[in-house]
């Protein structure tokens, strides 16, 4: 199992304790395993957050 599926997973599990309120908890869920998945692909290295953060201009070069 990958990195990101158990961060998914998580992410989801943290989700889970809030799923008794709602829509509001679907919305956590999605939140936190969307993080969870984003966190395990860091960890694995198929992710560097640079790219997220540097200007258009700069990922031209």
């Amino acid at each position: 199992m990958s990195m990101a599926v158990v961060g998914m997973i998580a992410g989801m599990a943290l989700g889970f304790a809030g799923y008794f309120g709602g829509f509001g908890a679907f919305v956590l869920v999605a939140a936190l395993g969307a993080i969870g998945f984003v966190v395990g692909r860091f960890l694995e290295g198929d992710l560097d957050l640079g790219d997220l953060f540097r200007t258009r201009d700069d990922r031209r070069r």
